[in-house]
């Protein structure tokens, strides 16, 4: 598949915010399309921008700091959403708005601490590795109350709620079912009462399944090849 067209990449988006504000109506509650912008460069993000995409989400650190340079983000908000490294927390706290991949007591202490060192606070979600895979992050099931009362005693971070990318499967049941436990865990933490922890944002589901993470409770959709394409891993 080639490299689409500005014109094609703004009818995808216009496409894909119009299936998420009716999937949305249908389960009663807004949602925010993040589009993942990997492997795409400024020209596409603005394309997307002006389609009506406000949320953007990068999974790459040294990709997100050359868009940046180039203001490819501009009046739009900018989510962290691939696996942060410890020594990469310093490039990404204080830059973007939302840490959507925190999933460990030890990285949220460093996004505190880069944080108080900056005057500010950073906002974050918890990684729910939600299908138990050995290859992909975020703490288990069982981790995340612990989780959730260590990030209440951390200074510099507001945890916003929870992510999870759930594993691929063929039969959507497998799926629903996946995005069902998240939903039951985010309904369980938001009954915990903190002073940096509030549970408004659920983000699941793809460009294969949003929709159907939309009707599971998600309010918060990151959506990548749905609006750019396929990505070209040889780039």
């Amino acid at each position: 598949m080639g490299e689409l067209s500005l014109s094609q990449i703004r009818d995808n988006a216009r496409r894909v915010l119009e299936r998420a504000a009716i999937a949305a109506e249908r389960a009663g509650h807004e949602v925010t399309v993040v589009a993942a912008s990997k492997m795409n460069d400024t020209w596409a993000v603005r394309a997307a921008y002006d389609a009506g995409i406000r949320f953007f989400g990068e999974n790459r650190v040294q990709e997100l700091e050359g868009k940046l340079s180039e203001n490819a983000y501009a009046g739009a908000s900018l989510h962290f959403i691939g696996r942060l490294q410890k020594n990469k927390v310093k490039n990404v706290v204080g830059r973007v708005d939302l840490i959507e991949s925190a999933d460990s007591a030890e990285l949220l202490r460093l996004i505190g601490k880069k944080a108080v060192e900056l005057g500010t606070s950073q906002d974050v979600l918890l990684e729910v590795n939600i299908g138990r895979e050995e290859a992909k992050s975020g703490v288990a099931p069982e981790g995340l109350p612990g989780l959730v009362e260590e990030a209440a005693q951390i200074d510099g971070i507001f945890v916003r709620g929870l992510m999870a990318i759930p594993p691929v499967e063929t039969k959507k049941e497998k799926t629903e079912r996946y995005f069902e436990q998240m939903r039951k865990l985010f309904i369980d933490m938001s009954a915990k009462k903190y002073d940096n922890v509030t549970m408004s944002i659920l983000s699941m589901g793809m460009s294969a399944d949003f929709e159907l993470a939309i009707a599971c409770g998600a309010n918060m959709v990151r959506v990548g090849s749905a609006i750019f394409g396929e990505r070209h891993y040889d780039r």
